[in-house]
């Protein structure tokens, strides 16, 4: 594994979650408005993403707006919201080229009218798709999500377990996320798939998101692959 490439034999992970953290950071220290580090984020972002279906992941969530983004500035906000007018389309247009289902996670009721139907028509174009996904986290809290999911099973009058509990998230049908990755220095999830996050190996990066390159997610892929996950068995039961 030196040098920290991927190489026949390495175990891929089926699905990569990103908190795409340090993007205004990157930018203030650069002495230029945040703004700019969320375009740079952006397209980082879809550059990951093609690199990991290139090597083999299936899924690929993103955390791009927590719920608790919408008390930045409203300047800010209002930034991230036209890269998603001018850009978001033809960014997933790209990556979902491959054959990729595009859905989008979190309470996009939130967003203004417009972003909002650039979205769904993203969602739209790649309905058909299946096998492969993107998962992108707008307006998105993971405490959120599962009040969401308890609310949907209380309609139904059913009793749940864990596995009709994990058809009503957002990402049900999809493989939990095998590895989280975060950059930015930070090492905590900051409410991102608190459920999905169950048995995810953790995976922290000092650098901001803009400069975590395609060779920084082969080494932590070759860094999951090391790892040894039980699921709660011992080693001789594996």
């Amino acid at each position: 594994m030196g040098g920290n490439k991927i190489k026949e034999g390495t175990n891929i992970p089926a699905h990569i979650a990103i908190i795409m953290d340090g993007n205004g950071r990157w930018a203030k220290k650069r002495l230029m408005p945040r703004s700019f580090g969320h375009r740079q984020g952006m397209e980082r972002m879809v550059g990951l993403m093609e690199h990991a279906f290139d090597v083999g992941v299936s899924y690929v969530t993103v955390y791009a707006l927590s719920t608790e983004n919408l008390k930045r500035p409203k300047e800010e906000l209002e930034g991230l919201y036209n890269l998603i007018r001018k850009h978001f389309t033809e960014y997933m247009g790209r990556v979902c080229a491959r054959g990729v289902r595009l859905r989008v996670i979190g309470d996009i009721s939130l967003l203004p009218e417009d972003v909002q139907e650039v979205l769904r028509d993203s969602e739209a174009k790649t309905a058909c798709y299946e096998g492969k996904g993107i998962n992108i986290a707008l307006c998105y809290g993971g405490r959120a999500e599962i009040v969401r999911a308890a609310n949907l099973a209380i309609e139904r009058g059913e009793a749940v377990t864990e596995e009709s509990f994990d058809s009503l998230m957002y990402t049900g049908g999809q493989p939990d996320p095998d590895l989280i990755i975060r950059t930015g220095k930070e090492v905590r999830l900051s409410n991102f798939l608190l459920w999905q996050a169950a048995y995810a190996e953790l995976y922290f990066s000092d650098k901001m998101f803009p400069e975590f390159s395609d060779r920084d997610l082969d080494k932590a892929i070759v860094w999951f692959s090391g790892r040894t996950r039980r699921f709660g068995k011992t080693d001789e039961q594996l």
